[in-house]
C-alpha cells in the first residue's frame, strides 16, 4: 500500500470513528477565493508576527524566511512568557526551548529540543535544516550546534519569569509533573490547572508566499515547571507541525502531550487532503485527540478535557481556520490587506 494511501485510510478510519460532542459554537470559515497567497496566520499571540511575515513575503520573501522572522519578534519579546527570551522556566528555573520549521517547496525540515541559552530555536531549528543530514538537535548538542554558526549564549530567564518560577516553587511545588504509581482509571491523580503555574504556551506561524508555496514554524519555551528535558509537540515534524506544499499546512498550541501521542498535525493536512476544510478539519483532530483520551486524570466528570489544545490550518486554496477545546482561543490572520484576531471554532464552552 502507498504511503499516501495508507495515510488516507489512517484519516478516514479517525473520522469514523471520533467522538462527536455537539460542536457548540462553529465561526463561518474565513475562505479566500484566490489559488495561492499571500496569507500568514499564527497562534492568538502572533499579531505581530504574521504583521513582519506579510510585509517580508509582499517584498518577495520565500515563506519559510517571512514567518522565522514573525516569531524573531515573539522569541525576543521578554512579555510573552511561552516563547524565547523570558520564557517560564522548567523546574529547576532553567529556561529550555524548542522548535521545528518546515519548507514546503523542497520537503526539507529541521527541529531543536532542550535548547538553553540561546533565544531564537527557530534559527537554530532552520540551520539544522540547512546544514545537516538531520531533522532534529537537543539538548547539550542543540547548543555546541548554535554556538558553532555563531550563536551566543545568554541568560534566558527575566526578572518576571524567575518571579513565576519562585511563587510556583514557594506554593506549588507539591503539584508537578512526577506521577505515583497509579492506573488510568485512577481520577485522585489531578492536574495542576491554575493559569499562572501550567502554561502551555506556543506560537505557530504558517505562511502562502506570492509563488503559492507554503511554509511553518512552531516555536516555543514549552510547559512551565516541566521535567528538565522534557520535550512536548512542538519540535516534533507531524505533531506540532507538518506541511505538505499541495494540501496545505497546520500547526498546534496547548497540551503537547496529547499532540504527541496523535501525531496531530499530519493528519490535520490529510484531512485537507480529503478535501475538508481547513476548520473541519481541526475539529476532527480534536475529536479524535478527545476519543483517544484514556487516563481519566485529564477527564472532567463531564468527559471533557481537563486541558486545552488548538489546532491552526490552511490549504492550498488560500483557506484557514482553526480550533479549540473550549471557547475563546482566537487567531491571528493576515490576508494580505487586514491583520486581525479572528475567533475558532471549539467543542465546549468555556466556564
Amino acid at each position: 500500500m502507498k504511503r499516501r494511501n495508507f495515510l488516507q485510510n489512517i484519516a478516514t478510519i479517525g473520522a469514523v470513528s471520533a467522538l462527536s460532542p455537539k460542536v457548540l459554537s462553529s465561526e463561518t470559515l474565513n475562505t479566500r477565493n484566490t489559488t495561492s497567497g499571500p496569507l500568514v496566520i499564527a497562534s492568538g499571540n502572533g499579531l505581530k508576527a504574521t504583521e513582519k511575515a506579510m510585509e517580508l513575503i509582499k517584498n518577495g520573501a520565500d515563506a519559510l524566511d517571512a514567518v522565522i522572522a514573525g516569531v524573531n519578534i515573539v522569541e525576543d519579546d521578554p512579555n510573552d512568557m511561552t516563547v524565547g527570551y523570558g520564557g517560564f522556566p522548567n523546574e529547576e528555573g532553567v529556561v529550555e526551548l524548542d522548535s521545528s520549521v518546515m519548507h514546503g517547496p523542497s520537503n526539507r525540515c529541521g527541529a531543536v529540543a532542550s535548547l538553553r541559552n540561546i533565544k531564537n530555536p527557530s534559527l537554530v531549528a532552520k540551520l539544522v535544516m540547512e546544514r545537516t543530514d538531520h531533522v532534529l538537535i537537543v539538548g547539550e548538542g542543540a547548543l555546541k550546534f548554535a554556538k558553532a554558526h555563531g550563536f551566543k549564549e545568554m541568560d534566558l530567564l527575566t526578572d518576571k519569569s524567575r518571579e513565576a518560577w519562585l511563587k510556583w516553587k514557594e506554593t506549588m511545588s507539591n503539584v508537578d509533573d512526577w506521577l505515583p504509581p497509579h492506573s488510568i482509571e485512577d481520577k485522585t491523580i489531578g492536574m495542576a490547572l491554575r493559569e499562572y503555574s501550567r502554561t502551555w504556551g506556543t506560537i505557530n506561524c504558517d505562511a502562502i508566499d506570492l509563488k503559492g508555496n507554503i511554509s511553518g514554524v512552531t516555536t516555543t519555551s514549552g510547559l512551565a515547571f516541566k521535567i528538565p528535558g522534557r520535550v512536548g509537540d512542538s519540535p516534533i515534524i507531524g505533531a506540532g507541525l507538518f506541511v505538505d506544499n499541495e494540501v496545505g499546512a497546520a500547526g498546534s498550541t496547548g497540551r503537547g502531550e496529547s499532540n504527541l501521542t496523535n501525531c496531530s498535525s499530519v493528519l490535520i493536512v490529510e484531512y485537507m487532503r480529503q478535501g475538508k476544510s481547513p476548520e473541519e478539519a481541526c475539529l476532527m483532530m480534536l475529536k479524535r485527540v478527545l476519543k483517544n483520551i484514556k487516563e481519566k486524570r485529564l477527564l472532567d466528570d463531564e468527559g471533557k478535557p481537563k486541558f486545552d489544545l488548538q489546532f491552526y490550518a490552511l490549504n492550498k486554496k488560500g483557506e484557514f481556520g482553526g480550533a479549540s477545546f473550549f471557547s475563546g482561543a482566537r487567531m491571528a490572520v493576515h490576508d494580505g490587506k487586514e491583520n486581525k484576531l479572528v475567533n475558532m471554532a471549539y467543542l465546549f464552552n468555556r466556564k
